[in-house]
């Protein structure tokens, strides 16, 4: 499959050159306008840190939005097969903006809501080096992590009202974590 190639919006440093890449990777039928409003509000924490939110490389039929891949139910198997079709696409997309800040690889955190979740997680637990954090946001872990002892640092969070991605797939995705 080739590579797509990604973009979207981004937010650099508020201070020096930069110390951190912050991807923020958005769900179903959105696109990287939605979650770069989150960079503002985080660089009072991280102010050196630079923020890139990429549009998912597929429009959403009948939406303004994209997709990072075709949903049609919520199955882990589904979502698995979703996620593997487009990792190789983002992860190209990860190496490259590290490669064009001057970043080692583990200056990488990975913020994922929703598909953009499950790609994150995906992801973050398989990159050769672990990201400095991973954090998940209604989302889904669509297959156990691989077995290694230095992965990253893993946040996951849930809201009660989601009506798309149930709260039990958080919960389910922090047991998988923790065993």
């Amino acid at each position: 499959m080739a590579l797509r190639s990604l973009s979207g919006p981004s937010l650099a440093p508020l201070q020096g050159p930069a110390t951190h890449l912050v991807v923020l990777v958005h769900g179903y039928g959105s696109d990287g306008n939605d979650l770069i409003g989150l960079a503002p509000h985080w660089q009072q924490f991280l102010p050196s840190a630079h923020f890139i939110a990429p549009h998912a490389p597929d429009p959403l039929p009948g939406s303004p939005g994209y997709q990072w891949f075709p949903i049609s139910r919520i199955d882990p198997m589904e979502m698995n097969r979703g996620v593997e079709s487009v990792a190789a696409t983002l992860d190209h997309f990860l190496d490259a903006e590290l490669v064009r800040l001057q970043l080692p690889p583990g200056r990488l955190i990975l913020v994922g809501f929703s598909q953009g979740a499950m790609l994150s997680l995906h992801l973050g637990l398989r990159r050769a080096t672990p990201p400095a954090a991973v954090v998940g946001l209604s989302g889904v872990l669509t297959a156990p992590p691989p077995a290694r002892g230095d992965g990253p640092p893993v946040f996951l969070a849930h809201g009660d009202a989601d009506d798309v991605v149930p709260v039990q797939a958080m919960l389910m995705a922090a047991t998988m974590l923790g065993a």
